[in-house]
């Protein structure tokens, strides 16, 4: 995994900080968090012209705190301010991605129309927030809404240099317009949330910005969905959690009523060891290797070697999984107005963000708890789980029964 250079993922926070000043180091990135009834921007403002902190972010909505460039000493110095909840390194994070979709004939979700497409197609009044490497704003089979853009990466707007946002994106909401492909959720308003560069790489302070920013717009995003992730684990549930700004920013977020999708990670082991994939407050979605969007298991394999209708083999697994969906040769859109085919649990995760927002359209006033055992409760056990690693076969996202 390659690593930004503004943020070196390090040991636990009060080993690291405890450790003897060295004044040569360079900076690193770190993130404070601030105790409540501190102003997130004046206490960046002072400890930047203090310390010669480099100030990144500032978290007035999902966290109260900021993010910053400064060395271990300096770290050391905030952490006695009073004001001062905890300091933590920032880490990295990157893409779990490994494309009619085959993945919403699977879900059954195919398109709830009386006649053809153009503007008789269905259209799904929803907005769901897209938190990865943006989105092609001027794509001409998606909903994007352009004014809810949003750039962490230190860049201005929120365009997709990448493709897999615009992807993710796609699988949620592509409109059903007779062209290209049609998502889980057709025509679903999404918000461009940039948090990874064109490699595909991030930070957590850039996650906790693109997260405050929905935070700050819970009263009109639904759904946010997340196809990025990182080692670590769960530090407790909400309210309890010890030192990990992205747990606690997650959790006031779920709180103000924004569903979570998560990917599972594509590292074949237990999720237990990523986030925020381990995360309970989410949904985190496993990947099903599907390449005919029927049940059955009769497929040849398409883009990748695996068996049809199985737990897909680069897929994370274990008792933090919630759901799983399609997530191997998924299409949809891509950049420059285009469409590709990857695989991946980041193109699990979407399926089960279009759901979502599906059943937050119909049912508004339903929590995230509500919406995701409303999920689980829908799916089906229709699948071939006998090479789940964790014995334990997940329900199967469906959307007709939900």
């Amino acid at each position: 995994m390659r690593r930004s250079t503004s943020a070196v993922l390090t040991a636990a926070v009060l080993s690291a900080l405890a450790a003897p000043p060295v004044l040569a180091d360079p900076p690193a990135g770190y993130i404070v968090v601030l105790k409540k009834g501190s102003d997130s921007v004046s206490v960046a403002r002072q400890h930047s012209g203090e310390y010669s902190a480099k100030v990144l972010h500032t978290y007035d909505h999902a966290l109260h705190g900021y993010a910053a460039a400064m060395t271990p000493a300096v770290a050391k110095k905030i952490t006695e301010d009073p004001r001062v909840r905890f300091v933590q390194p920032d880490r990295s994070v990157r893409l779990e991605a490994q494309t009619v979709p085959t993945g919403v004939d699977r879900v059954d979700a195919e398109p709830r129309r009386s006649s053809g497409g153009g503007s008789a197609g269905e259209r799904i009044d929803v907005d769901v927030a897209v938190i990865d490497t943006g989105i092609q704003s001027d794509h001409p089979d998606l909903n994007v809404h352009t004014a809810g853009a949003k750039n962490c990466t230190g860049g201005t707007g929120a365009q997709d240099g990448n493709g897999h946002g615009t992807h993710v994106a796609g699988t949620i909401g592509a409109l059903d317009d007779g062209e290209g492909v049609v998502g889980v959720a057709p025509g679903a308003r999404v918000w461009p949330v940039r948090v990874l560069d064109d490699s595909g790489n991030g930070t957590f302070s850039s996650i906790i910005c693109g997260i405050d920013h929905v935070t700050a717009h819970a009263g009109e995003i639904e759904v946010a969905n997340l196809s990025l992730g990182a080692t670590g684990t769960d530090d407790g549930a909400c309210g309890n959690t010890a030192r990990d700004a992205l747990h606690q920013a997650i959790c006031t977020s779920v709180a103000a009523g924004v569903t979570y999708t998560v990917a599972a990670g594509n590292s074949s082991v237990d999720s237990a060891k990523h986030v925020p994939a381990s995360y309970d407050e989410v949904i985190t979605v496993s990947a099903l290797a599907d390449f005919d969007g029927l049940p059955g298991g009769k497929a040849q394999s398409t883009c990748v070697a695996d068996q049809d209708d199985t737990f897909a083999n680069f897929s994370n697994h274990g008792r933090d999984i919630d759901l799983i969906a399609p997530g191997a040769c998924i299409r949809s859109t891509w950049i420059k107005g285009g469409y590709s085919t990857s695989s991946g649990t980041s193109m699990a995760a979407p399926h089960a963000a279009g759901a979502a927002a599906r059943y937050k359209a119909a049912h508004p006033t339903a929590s995230p708890a509500a919406v995701k055992s409303a999920l689980q409760s829908a799916g089906t056990t229709d699948w071939n789980s006998a090479d789940d690693p964790d014995g334990v076969q997940e329900r199967l996202l469906n959307v007709t029964r939900l």
